[in-house]
């Protein structure tokens, strides 16, 4: 494989710094399954904090917070309300089915967010042939939006909407942070308006893997009772609970660096021949843009890109690439993804 110099495929491929390892290694640890790891609690207490909810657990992974806050809030059939390039619909093998059984009802947002009225006219009826309308999910960022912010408004109108209703609402809250920082909104007040919250440890914070999923005392009860289901305790997992700890200490504020970055790349390709792109829509990490007028395939100007430059980005499909920025690759790296697809496309 072609050794890689800036890596733009996805935020997931941060690596921990030497002060991250340093605070790993000297982890307080015991039985997480007893409540006996002071780690792991204090990263439970800070994140419940943070979003404003009464407890939360931490997880393996994004993917296992939104499955078992599904399971816990849906009843099988039950049906979700989600948009259509949500993670739980495009990238989750289909888990909602095997674990929660409930179906998802797919929405077209506009970049990933819907409106209330999407949710009003989705709704089904009180009826005994159709499903019951139990859930809204919401993803903050939009992934497959480009990294778009649902704003506090938006949020506000969606979930009061789902509450009077009778439904419930989640938030996949998987670059939660990077909407903060990008909206100047706390995380709290998102917080406030859903039943479950989560944030990602393993994106732009830096850490290696995990993630925490909040709410009540008693979704969080119900909660460790299908982590137990799908694989159990961690034990000693302050040991990886010490880099979620160090990321929230130190790696929120300089998100606003990715989110500069990301907006550099885009001014900085949108000119090229055969790339459409806006660069007024990036409102944080995430770079979306079409490269069909350029008559290459998205595939093969990935290939080039790193085999004759050393930068790897994501093609989404025929003629979509992503490039998402991050605390691995600086402002000249970003300089040096440029150059790399301008001398692809002109060649």
């Amino acid at each position: 494989m072609p050794e890689i110099l800036v890596d733009l495929y996805s935020d997931t491929l941060t690596k921990p710094s030497a002060a991250m390892r340093h605070a790993m290694l000297d982890a307080d640890v015991g039985d997480e399954q007893k409540f006996e790891d002071p780690t792991t609690n204090r990263l439970q207490e800070m994140v419940a904090d943070l979003v404003g909810h009464q407890a939360a657990v931490f997880l393996p992974s994004g993917t296992m917070c939104n499955e078992i806050a599904f399971a816990v809030h849906c009843d099988a059939g039950d049906e979700i309300i989600i948009d259509q390039t949500a993670h739980p619909l495009t990238s989750e093998a289909g888990a909602p089915a095997v674990i929660s059984r409930a179906l998802l009802r797919p929405l077209a947002g506009a970049r990933g967010i819907f409106t209330a009225a999407d949710v009003a006219a989705a709704l089904r009826p009180s009826m005994r042939h159709a499903p019951i309308s139990r859930l809204v999910s919401v993803e903050q960022t939009s992934n497959f939006g480009g990294g778009s912010c649902w704003s506090l408004e938006q949020v506000r109108a969606v979930t009061d909407l789902a509450h009077e209703h009778g439904m419930l609402a989640h938030c996949d809250g998987a670059r939660l942070l990077n909407a903060v920082v990008a909206t100047g909104t706390a995380a709290s007040d998102f917080g406030a308006c859903f039943d479950s919250i989560w944030i990602d440890l393993s994106k732009g914070l830096g850490a290696p893997v995990g993630a925490v999923l909040a709410g009540s005392t008693e979704f969080i009860e119900r909660a460790w009772k299908w982590k137990q289901r799908l694989g159990g305790a961690m034990r000693q997992s302050g040991v990886i609970a010490a880099a979620g700890i160090y990321a929230l200490e130190h790696n929120v504020d300089r998100l606003a660096d990715d989110h500069a970055n990301a907006r550099a790349f885009a001014e900085g390709i949108a000119g090229l021949p055969g790339v459409s792109l806006d660069p007024a829509t990036v409102d944080t990490n995430i770079v979306i843009f079409d490269v069909g007028a350029t008559g290459q395939a998205a595939t093969d100007i990935g290939d080039r890109t790193l085999a004759e430059h050393g930068v790897r980005l994501c093609p989404l499909s025929a003629t979509v690439i992503r490039a998402v920025t991050h605390l691995d690759v600086d402002r000249a790296g970003v300089d040096a993804a440029v150059e790399a697809l301008a001398s692809v496309l002109s060649n």
